[in-house]
């Protein structure tokens, strides 16, 4: 299992992740990072843990904002599900990739 060695608020720690997954874990551990500098920057006499965490939450925050937005979109599109001008404009769209995809077969491109 690879090992990533990553930066986070002024220390460094090795985290193990599944093959394929370091340039992931770096990117998040760079948003981790920023967050606690922001915290850091903002408290310099908040302790290390005080900071990690002020950080988790806001992350989670986040996470929870776009979990929601993405709630609402869905139930939009449920809701459109029951539209007959929907149905019937995805049904004609359907259509017609129908028939690109066949021009496409037939042209041996």
């Amino acid at each position: 299992m690879p090992q990533v060695n990553v930066t986070i608020n002024g220390r460094a720690y090795a985290v193990q992740c599944d093959p394929g997954e370091e340039h992931r874990i770096r990117d998040l551990a760079r948003m981790v990072d920023g967050k606690a500098a922001s915290f850091a920057d903002q408290s310099l006499r908040a302790g290390e843990a005080r900071i990690l965490v002020l950080a988790a939450l806001v992350l989670a925050d986040e996470l929870a904002e776009a979990n929601d937005a993405l709630r609402r979109l869905n139930t939009r599109a449920a809701a459109g599900a029951d539209d007959p001008a929907l149905a019937d404009g995805i049904e004609r769209l359907a259509r017609r990739i129908e028939v690109v995809a066949s021009r496409l077969e037939t042209s041996h491109i």
